[in-house]
């Protein structure tokens, strides 16, 4: 078992949106499912807790009711290794979401994800400031990241 885990609130989409996470991530998969019982306070049969992994990465979702919502104090961070890779990631995380700037945007959950290509890293960590800069000013002028508009900028 994995010491820290992610753990996330829901109103009552747990289960779905566990089971859409790992529908998408190689490598993923429910691994628990704790439900409610006649004590509540949830609907006697319903998920109330999720365990799952993406890649193997371990994850909780809970079933906690509309108390508190996802907001972007916190995302999740994707790296990825091809522009192919952040197409897909983007297009499936953002069915029914909403694109953000710079690579995020909100899945139909409401959480933020950052689906990002391992590139921006390298490049923005290029020793020379001004190809850095430029970089950076290319990727704030995007929503789903471009790596060949941020490897053009670096020219």
């Amino acid at each position: 078992m994995q010491k820290i885990r992610p753990y996330l609130w829901f109103d009552n989409q747990a289960e779905e949106a566990a089971n859409h996470y790992v529908s998408i991530f190689k490598n993923s998969k429910i691994t628990d499912v704790q439900r409610y019982g006649e004590a509540g306070p949830g609907t006697p049969g319903s998920a109330m807790m999720v365990s799952f992994e993406l890649d193997g990465q371990e994850f909780l979702a809970l079933n906690g009711g509309p108390l508190h919502k996802f907001n972007h104090a916190i995302s999740l961070f994707v790296n990825c290794e091809s522009q192919a890779e952040v197409d897909d990631l983007w297009d499936r995380l953002g069915e029914g979401g909403e694109p953000d700037a710079c690579g995020w945007l909100k899945d139909r959950y409401g959480l933020s994800w950052q689906v990002v290509p391992k590139q921006l890293g390298e490049l923005m960590s290029n020793p020379d400031p001004e190809k850095a800069n430029r970089v950076m000013q290319a990727m704030l002028g995007m929503t789903k990241i471009d790596i060949k508009g941020l490897e053009d900028a670096a020219k």
